[in-house]
C-alpha cells in the first residue's frame, strides 16, 4: 500500500530502469512518478509534498547536472543522481551543488533506499522552515510602521531609554511598541525574537550600550 504524504520522481529515458525503480518504490510503499525526459519532468504539474528527485545523468534533451544547476533556485526536491558512467569529478559537482548522492549502475536496492529517505527527510525540513518562515512574514506584515522601527532596535540589544532616544519617543511609549512586537511576532523572548529577526533577514542595529548604563 503506497502513501500520499511524500514521492518520488524518476528521470531516465530508459523505460526498463524507469519500471524496475518503480516497482522497488511501489514495495516499499512509496508512490512515483516516472519521466523519459527533463522536459517532461519540468512541465508536469507536481503533488505538493516531500519528495525526491531520481535523476538520470546522460538524458535525450539535457544532461541531468545541467538540469540541477537550472531548478537550483526553484522548489524542487533533493536529488538522487544515478548513471551508467559515473565519473569522480561529475559526482563531485553534483554533491557540491546539493545532490544527495550519485550512484553508479548497478547500485544496490539499500543504497538507493537510504539515499531517497535522506532526501525525502531533507525536504520535509526545508518545506518546514519555508512555513515557518512564510508564518514569521505575515507576523512582521502586521506590525505598524513603528513598530518596525522598534523591532530591529530592540534585537540590537539597546536599553528602552536609548532605543527611545534614538525615535525621539518617551521610553514609556517605547515599552508598549516594544510589548506589542513581542505579541504580534508570537517571541517567547527576547533571544527567540533576535532569532525571528535573524530568519527575516532584518537589519540589526548594533548596540551603543557602554559600560552597562
Amino acid at each position: 500500500m503506497t502513501t500520499d504524504d511524500h514521492i518520488v520522481f524518476i528521470v531516465d529515458d530508459d523505460e526498463r530502469i524507469r519500471e524496475a525503480l518503480g516497482e522497488l518504490l511501489d514495495s516499499h510503499g512509496i508512490r512515483a512518478i516516472a519521466f523519459e525526459s527533463a522536459c517532461d519532468y519540468v512541465k508536469a504539474d507536481k503533488p505538493d509534498v516531500p519528495a525526491c528527485l531520481i535523476l538520470d545523468v546522460e538524458l535525450p534533451d539535457i544532461n541531468g547536472l545541467d538540469l540541477q544547476r537550472q531548478i537550483a533556485d526553484g522548489d524542487h526536491p533533493p536529488i538522487v543522481f544515478i548513471t551508467g558512467h559515473g565519473d569522480i569529478p561529475s559526482s563531485v559537482r553534483a554533491i557540491k551543488r546539493g545532490a544527495v548522492d550519485f550512484l553508479t549502475k548497478p547500485f544496490s536496492d539499500e543504497d538507493l533506499m537510504a539515499a531517497i529517505q535522506t532526501a525525502i527527510a531533507q525536504d520535509r525540513e526545508k518545506r518546514a522552515g519555508r512555513a515557518e518562515l512564510g508564518i514569521l512574514r505575515q507576523h512582521y506584515l502586521d506590525l505598524t510602521p513603528r513598530e518596525r522601527e522598534v523591532l530591529p532596535l530592540v534585537v540590537s540589544g539597546l536599553l528602552n531609554k536609548q532605543a527611545a532616544a534614538e525615535l525621539g519617543i518617551s521610553e514609556v511609549t517605547l515599552q508598549i511598541h516594544r510589548r506589542n512586537v513581542m505579541q504580534k511576532m508570537a517571541a517567547a523572548s527576547l533571544a527567540d525574537l533576535v532569532r525571528i529577526a535573524e530568519k527575516l533577514e532584518i537589519p540589526i542595529t548594533h548596540s551603543r550600550r557602554v559600560g552597562g548604563n
